[in-house]
């Protein structure tokens, strides 16, 4: 009974197990379908949402594409109205080409006309010219030739006797070997006669700070130093002008003095000014000083020796004066000892003769007047005196009585000639200069067919510019041998000048 009751039991709980599943289940399927519900809804409205994204692109893109469409069909239309125009342009330029080629065409067949025009010209020319030389063309040719050998053996003769002059002015310069070895021992530096300095300057921006504010700084640097400052373009570069030396050297180390500093206003420039002037005193202390000590001179004041210093800034023809003193008072020396005069007079007399010039700048009167001054202020020997007023023969040396000139005058006047013309010592004056090249341009420019002369390397050489269709390379062979043989007729010039004679022809074409 029990079992029955077990077997009921199971069979209930069974039964009842059963209907609970099928609750749970059917609950469980209720809940998915709802969830399937919603994603199935949810999934519509993204499709729904994506299609009108899609639609709004798809405008987008259409939009595009037709403005596109529009650029593309711009630019083909332009391309065809550049292509139109270019093809015109070749059609013209088509035309021009057939227009000239037949003009060549033209040209060409008149130029053959001609040559033969030429050629029947000058078969008659010479036909008339051997009638009227009674000679056949191999005959004249042969007295042409003839004429040329005899020309090229006449300046074969000329060269030879040229070289032979050369030959003997060699010789010459040798025997006086002995004059020019004696003015070596005592030759002395030149330097360029020159009214200008030019001061470097570090760069451009350097040129307004001289110039400063409204020509403040420039006014007050040109009235303190008795100078003028040119500035104009040259790179990097000022130019001091100024007739008396000094001041110009004194300017030309104060400026020098501004521009290593940097700082350049009024007060500066005198402050800078000073210090200038004290220095080139200095040098110019020390320059009296190694002068007379260099030609043991040992009576001369202190005044007198700073004069003597002032001349290491002045030049004659570019020859410095102070060097030129010391080598005349060397040259007395010895030609006093060997003619038995005073050596420490004649020493004295040359080394004082231009003395005048050391004040010639800033005192009226010629620098004789100025120097026999000074003579007698310090009261020198009158041999002295007589030699600084007799070295530009304003008293006769010459000549006349022993009483009235001295051994010791005339020696200083020798050596002023002596230390004043040998070789190097001076240079030629700027007219003479100038004259020489205009003279070696207008002989060259007076030939028929010269286009243009040039005088170069210090007249040393002229370059002659000829037309090229009025000389060809035989007439201008004959051209350089006339003007170097006229060049030696009509002009005095030491060594040689070189005729180089251009015949220059230039084609000029253009491809296109």
């Amino acid at each position: 009974m029990i079992f029955v009751y077990i077997l009921i039991g199971i069979a209930v709980g069974f039964i009842v197990g059963y209907l609970i599943r099928q609750s749970i289940g059917a609950k469980k399927v209720g809940s998915a379908e709802n969830k399937a519900e919603k994603i199935l809804e949810e999934a519509k409205n993204k499709q729904k949402e994506m299609l009108l994204e899609a639609k709004s692109k798809s405008l987008e893109m259409i939009e595009q594409a037709k403005k596109q469409e529009s650029d593309f069909r711009s630019q083909i239309v332009r391309f065809e109205e550049r292509i139109d125009r270019k093809e015109k342009e070749l059609d013209n330029r088509t035309a021009q080409m057939e227009k000239q080629k037949q003009d060549l065409e033209n040209r060409t067949s008149q130029i053959k006309q001609i040559q033969e025009e030429i050629v029947q010209v000058r078969a008659k020319q010479l036909a008339n010219l051997e009638k009227i030389a009674g000679m056949t063309r191999e005959q004249a040719s042969k007295v042409l030739l003839d004429n040329a050998e005899k020309l090229v053996k006449d300046e074969m003769l000329d060269l030879h006797k040229k070289l032979v002059a050369q030959a003997h002015e060699s010789a010459e310069r040798d025997a006086r070997n002995i004059v020019a070895q004696a003015i070596e021992r005592v030759s002395s530096e030149v330097t360029a006669e020159t009214t200008t300095t030019t001061v470097q300057i570090p760069n451009e921006e350097m040129k307004g700070r001289i110039i400063g504010k409204e020509g403040r700084n420039i006014r007050a640097f040109e009235q303190m130093m008795g100078v003028e400052i040119l500035i104009d373009d040259s790179p990097d570069t000022v130019v001091i002008s100024g007739f008396n030396s000094i001041r110009r050297h004194i300017a030309k180390l104060t400026l020098e003095k501004l521009l290593a500093d940097g700082r350049i206003h009024p007060a500066r420039i005198e402050e800078a000014y000073e210090k200038s002037k004290a220095e080139i005193s200095e040098q110019i202390k020390q320059a009296g000083e190694q002068a007379v000590y260099e030609l043991g001179i040992t009576n001369f004041p202190a005044k007198l020796v700073h004069l003597v210093g002032r001349l290491m800034f002045r030049t004659s023809y570019g020859q410095n004066i102070l060097r030129h003193s010391v080598e005349m008072a060397k040259l007395g020396a010895l030609m006093a000892e060997d003619l038995g005069a005073d050596a420490a007079i004649t020493k004295q007399g040359a080394l004082l003769h231009d003395i005048g010039k050391a004040l010639d700048q800033d005192l009226e009167g010629t620098h004789v007047e100025l120097g026999r001054k000074i003579a007698e202020k310090f009261n020198l020997d009158k041999r002295v005196i007589e030699a600084i007023t007799s070295h530009h023969h304003d008293t006769d040396v010459s000549g006349g009585s022993v009483a009235a000139t001295s051994v010791e005058a005339i020696i200083v006047d020798a050596c002023d000639n002596i230390s004043g013309s040998r070789p190097g010592a001076r240079k030629d004056t700027l007219e003479n200069y100038l004259k020489r090249l205009t003279d070696l341009e207008n002989i060259a420019n007076s030939y028929e067919g010269v286009e243009k002369t040039y005088a170069i390397q210090g007249g040393r050489e002229i370059r002659v510019f000829v037309k090229p269709e009025k000389l060809d390379d035989m007439a201008c062979q004959k051209l350089a041998r006339e003007i170097a043989n006229r060049l030696e007729q009509e002009l005095k010039f030491p060594g040689e000048i070189k005729v180089h004679v251009i015949r220059e022809t230039r084609v000029i074409e253009y491809a296109r």
